[in-house]
């Protein structure tokens, strides 16, 4: 099912489904919002991908040399390239490690300058890439070919044609090497890794093995950059809001704005309200987020507004848990054998047209004598209503004769 969205507001939505006699959780609530621009943040001495993110309304680019770098913008940023930087300082080697621990991405293009290694070595064992070696290049490096991609790589997805045809691929001279304890995007022609992906943190960590200096690589020149690119940046963005919740999730995580949780680093002040209900969850600021602990008495469906302060921070969607749409019924016999052996229960089959319970209810109450009891009422009442008459009809009778 799709759904077109106007404009960047929050959309409340319900699917409501039909299905007599059941009349109950036949409603599923969302809430739907654009995505945010994907932040893009390049460090290096010249920008490449300026033209690439910067004329895309998807995306949100910012360039900085890493004297000048803003450690603000490193926080915001979904995914932070790092390019051919020739010497990374303990302070952005932090700033990195931030970044996935808060589950973004970074992009390392490594330097060709033997000066850098040691720093590049410190950041690699910072974000737990394992081994990484520095291999000697030639004067000029040799120049070997990158390897097809395999559609069959979730990577590329969507990206090449039904048919592929035979083209040239990038060259390039690698200056890394690691161990086999990332996932392979892109390869070389003698089975060496070109780019890989690592998970670290909450986020994860792509690395290219050559530079992409025109001597030690063609790879901005090739067709293949700018789909690579873009999906390196697409796959850096995590929706911070699910477009619906289940009442029995426990705990959930929410986004806080900057000034949100300033002042007290434990409690945020959030309150989750429905209509005229307002509830207070146990909750925990931990960086720009905030945990929340859903309370035993929030069972109803429907949306919820998130208030700090008074102010309406988000609007979130909940739906009870699956379990309630199960509508499988046990046996008799399931039932006997999960109630054990109890004198005050009894489990009582229908049989055909009711008889069982016509049975079991005659067990209970006996032979019913109101039918008797009625009909007699009613004769008594015959009785008096005719003896009434026919005295009367005598009196009158025995009157008229005492005159005459």
């Amino acid at each position: 099912m799709q759904v077109r969205l106007e404009d960047d507001k929050l959309v409340l939505g319900r699917v409501v489904t039909e299905d007599a006699p059941v009349t109950f959780d036949n409603t599923y609530y969302f809430t739907m919002q654009p995505a945010a621009a994907i932040r893009v943040l390049e460090i290096g001495d010249t920008p490449v991908a300026e033209q690439l993110y910067g004329n895309e309304p998807l995306f949100s680019y910012a360039f900085s040399k890493p004297q000048n770098l803003s450690f603000g913008a490193m926080r915001q940023a979904n995914l932070v390239m790092i390019q051919e930087v020739e010497r990374l300082d303990a302070g952005l080697r932090d700033g990195l490690k931030a970044v996935v621990q808060r589950g973004g991405s970074v992009v390392v293009v490594p330097t060709a300058s033997v000066a850098g290694q040691a720093s590049y070595q410190a950041l690699f064992k910072e974000l737990g890439l394992g081994t990484v070696q520095w291999e000697a290049t030639a004067t000029p490096p040799e120049l070997r070919e990158v390897a097809m991609p395999s559609v069959r790589e979730p990577f590329f997805r969507d990206v090449f044609g039904a048919q592929q045809r035979a083209v040239t691929m990038p060259r390039v001279a690698p200056v890394l090497r690691w161990s086999r304890t990332g996932t392979d995007i892109l390869r070389l022609q003698d089975g060496e890794s070109y780019l890989a992906n690592f998970t670290s943190g909450a986020g994860s960590v792509s690395v290219f093995s050559a530079p992409f200096a025109r001597a030690y690589s063609d790879f901005l020149q090739h067709a293949l950059f700018v789909p690579v690119m873009y999906r390196l940046a697409m796959l850096s963005y995590r929706s911070e809001q699910l477009p619906a919740y289940r009442l029995t999730a426990g705990t959930l995580t929410l986004p806080l704005p900057p000034t949100a949780g300033a002042g007290n680093s434990e409690e945020a002040g959030i309150r989750l309200v429905k209509d005229s209900v307002t509830f207070i969850p146990v909750q925990r600021v931990v960086g720009p987020q905030v945990r929340l602990d859903l309370p035993q008495g929030m069972d109803a469906p429907g949306f919820y507004q998130v208030r700090q302060r008074g102010k309406v921070l988000a609007t979130l969607a909940f739906n009870a848990d699956k379990s309630e749409s199960e509508l499988a019924a046990y046996t008799a016999a399931e039932l006997r054998q999960l109630l054990g052996n109890r004198s005050n229960v009894t489990v009582l089959e229908g049989g055909q047209n009711g008889t069982g319970i016509a049975k079991f209810a005659a067990e209970q109450s006996g032979q019913p004598l109101w039918r008797y009891c009625v009909a007699f009422a009613l004769a008594c009442l015959l009785a008096e209503t005719l003896l009434i008459r026919f005295a009367n009809r005598a009196a009158t009778r025995a009157g008229s004769g005492a005159t005459a």
